[in-house]
């Protein structure tokens, strides 16, 4: 059985790529903050678009149903909130503003997310531009085809969590706990 790590989630890389490309226009503490706010919105576009796949498959007209979703635990993503909608605004200039509207539709369809979601892609960091470039990375990864496990998102966190540390110094990483570590601390208890 492979072992669930960060080490082996499969599009790392292409993550931190993304991160990388905001890392010129704004410092690490901030662009943080953007890059997990994409990896939440595309990981729950993802599951979404799934599940209506499957829907539509079923010909009995559910997919807009938001409670065939929420019976499996799966977020309702409105229209203006799915990917394809934030990948086909990714060169515009309103580019933040329409992430920022997404985070707010799936607040208002999913009570349990009010005033938790970032709704900062419209301030005037990060540049759009890259803001875009960012946006257009995500779209390649389709978190989904590494795992339906919910745990891909929190692995997915960690990856991330463990390389902005590295990048924030030596006072950041006092917040981080590396997955080793942790583990260790499991078995000795």
């Amino acid at each position: 059985m492979t072992e669930n790590n960060t080490s082996n989630i499969g599009f790392g890389k292409q993550i931190w790529d993304a991160a990388c490309v905001l890392c010129g226009n704004i410092d690490a503490s901030e662009y943080k903050s953007v890059v997990l706010g994409l990896i939440f919105l595309k990981y729950i576009s993802d599951r979404f678009e799934v599940k209506c796949k499957e829907l539509v498959a079923e010909g009995d007209g559910f997919e807009e149903d938001i409670d065939e979703y929420i019976c499996e635990n799966i977020l309702f993503v409105p229209e203006n909130a799915r990917w394809y909608v934030i990948a086909a605004a990714a060169h515009t200039p309103e580019i933040g503003t329409v992430i920022d509207e997404a985070m707010r539709s799936i607040e208002k369809k999913n009570k349990r997310l009010k005033d938790i979601l970032p709704k900062n892609f419209a301030r005037p960091e990060p540049d759009k531009c890259r803001l875009g470039d960012v946006v257009d990375l995500f779209t390649n990864i389709q978190m989904i085809e590494h795992g339906n496990s919910k745990d891909i998102l929190s692995r997915t966190y960690e990856c991330c969590l463990s390389k902005f540390s590295e990048q924030e110094g030596k006072l950041a990483r006092e917040f981080y706990t590396p997955s080793c570590v942790v583990r260790t601390l499991v078995e000795v208890l």
